[in-house]
């Protein structure tokens, strides 16, 4: 028999096409250098570098490292990560969940399959985030 003291989150892996396909997708967050991020992104994407979340999860660290907009997130806001080929989103997904966060979402293939699919990107730099 299963508890709810046994409730661990965790990640759970989603496709670029049936992130694009959600009423209500979560957050989305490119976890690549803002340099590649400026290459082309996801619509909707903001960037947070993996080093970044990796450097916030030092309590002295996170405040300075991490975005007021970061910091503000409430622990149960579904989230999505994406990099470039899914090797960067997954350890940053662990991380997310390690932080607290409770709905959290690596989208498989990175920006690699989003484009193979023809699934719709921009270029330059990150719009301001509310």
């Amino acid at each position: 028999m299963t508890s709810i003291l046994d409730f661990r989150p965790s990640v759970t892996d989603l496709s670029p096409e049936k992130f694009t396909q959600l009423p209500n997708p979560p957050r989305l967050i490119d976890v690549r250098s803002n340099f590649e991020y400026a290459m082309f992104h996801a619509p909707g994407a903001v960037n947070l570098s993996l080093p970044r979340i990796l450097m916030g999860s030092i309590p002295w660290l996170g405040r300075w490292v991490l975005p007021q907009w970061f910091q503000e997130l409430s622990c149960d806001e579904p989230i999505a990560v994406i990099c470039l080929s899914a090797h960067r989103s997954p350890i940053a997904a662990n991380a997310l969940v390690k932080a607290g966060f409770t709905q959290v979402f690596n989208i498989t293939g990175g920006m690699l399959e989003w484009r193979k699919l023809g699934l719709k990107t921009l270029t330059g730099k990150e719009p301001s985030v509310q």
